[in-house]
């Protein structure tokens, strides 16, 4: 929707999500644009009067919605091939968007190449028209396998896991052309040579997370220092933890040494000796030491890269982790925790048993989604608004902060380009809104979606 002259809408009488908090204000966007207007610039300077004025009579204005790990929805499944793929998925955006998702990354889990040649092509970013039509835009795909453990495969078919030992594999695996419609990959860093791979990821654009893997912490602590920058789905389809081998959920709690900490693994005493005048480490400022501030053959990267705590994705349809693990992760890197539904196509179905690319069936009972075969779980079957209510309640973090964790943190995690057009209701930012009630239980409730400007629920 584009008018002939500026259209201008002022969102008044109600509370902004605005660095974390809620805060009482006015915000002002154009519809022509399809994004947040200065009222300054608005107002004073251009003498604009709203075309439009919406009365929030106290409600929450928040930015739209972003889900970094659904696998589809409405009965389509973003990782199976079809001839009529592209109506499916059209008509999937604009059925998703009714619940405040403005924006996702469509997840395809492990296939063989030929299916993600058909599919990873309709998969890439989709905002560049600006439509508000067309529902909720595509952010690029993630890629969630093929190159994962063997021991951590989850609902993942075995038989098409596999291992790259150098760029051709992942090439032929996704398709070279395929991927410049990739936001980020999932893998475990340990399996053949991917953990040298991650650079290349990097250098391209592509998130790398951490995920399906057995990684040991310090395997994990060094995925962090070739670039990985996030974990699928924490604490699913990963080593435990440990209280002397942390694993993945370590690199949460460790933070930049003062001078590099032995191993416990080999009971040697920290080196006393100074750094060479002049050198980065010798004008570091002395910080806390963590106990998992651990040193390895990689010690001379630069501690800042190491010791990065990541971004972390958490599933909070209430069955795939409990109230206290959803706490503990989030009390430890707040910054760092991004809510995920992780949901299956079966997301806006009814209850009863549905057959799987021929695998296996699932089981749907309310928020429950099981395989028949074993009764494992397999992803969720919830809206983003359900998970950031769960997580709100579990964790004790407060309205805002739960809203954090689905709008600026995993738009931040994105990329600089996500960064700086979404997650936030800044000037010039896309103007994707989320208009919320909030009941007396403290349940949010989906009241308005706006995308670009354009009032779309």
């Amino acid at each position: 929707m584009r008018a002939s002259s500026p259209r201008v809408i002022k969102f008044t009488n109600g509370y902004l999500l605005k660095d974390g908090q809620l805060v009482p204000g006015d915000l002002w966007v154009s519809s022509q644009s399809g994004r947040i207007m200065s009222p300054q610039t608005a107002f004073y300077s251009s003498r604009l009067t709203a075309d439009k004025i919406v009365d929030l009579q106290g409600k929450i204005l928040a930015p739209g919605f972003i889900d970094v790990q659904i696998n589809g929805s409405h009965n389509f499944d973003f990782s199976t091939p079809d001839p009529d793929f592209a109506a499916g998925f059209s008509r999937t955006r604009k059925q998703i968007i009714k619940s405040g998702l403005t924006s996702f990354v469509p997840t395809v889990i492990s296939t063989r190449p030929e299916a993600y040649d058909a599919v990873l092509p309709h998969l890439g970013p989709s905002g560049k028209t600006r439509d508000a039509s067309e529902g909720s835009e595509s952010l690029g795909a993630h890629i969630e396998g093929p190159f994962l453990s063997p021991l951590r495969n989850g609902i993942h078919n075995s038989e098409v896991l596999r291992e790259a030992h150098s760029w051709a594999d992942i090439e032929n695996c996704y398709g070279s052309s395929n991927l410049q419609n990739v936001r980020y990959v999932t893998a475990a860093p340990e399996c053949g040579e991917m953990m040298s791979l991650i650079p290349e990821f990097v250098s391209r654009g592509i998130v790398f997370s951490v995920g399906h893997s057995d990684a040991t912490f310090e395997q994990a602590q060094n995925a962090v220092a070739a670039g990985a920058s996030m974990l699928t789905h924490l604490f699913n389809a990963m080593r435990p933890f440990g209280h002397r081998d942390p694993g993945i959920f370590g690199l949460l709690g460790q933070s930049t040494p003062s001078t590099p900490v032995a191993s416990p693994r080999h009971s040697q005493p920290a080196s006393t000796s100074s750094s060479p005048q002049g050198s980065p480490r010798s004008s570091r400022r002395s910080t806390p030491r963590s106990s998992l501030s651990i040193s390895t053959s990689m010690a001379d990267l630069d501690a800042e890269v190491r010791y990065r705590q990541p971004f972390f994705g958490l599933i909070a349809d209430g069955i795939h982790l409990s109230a206290q693990a959803l706490k503990i992760a989030y009390s430890a890197h707040p910054d760092g925790a991004i809510i995920v539904t992780d949901a299956q196509k079966f997301a806006g179905c009814p209850d009863g048993a549905y057959e799987w690319r021929g695998e296996d069936r699932f089981i749907k009972e309310g928020k429950l989604l099981k395989l028949e075969s074993n009764g494992r779980i397999a992803g969720s079957v919830v809206d983003l608004i359900d998970c950031v209510n769960n997580f709100k309640r579990f964790t004790g973090c407060g309205t805002a902060k739960a809203l954090e964790c689905v709008t600026s943190t995993p738009a931040k995690m994105l990329g600089k380009d996500v960064e700086a057009s979404k997650g936030k209701l800044e000037t010039g930012m896309d103007a994707d809104l989320v208009v919320l009630d909030e009941g007396l239980d403290g349940d949010l409730t989906v009241q308005q979606v706006w995308k670009f400007g354009v009032q779309v629920v």
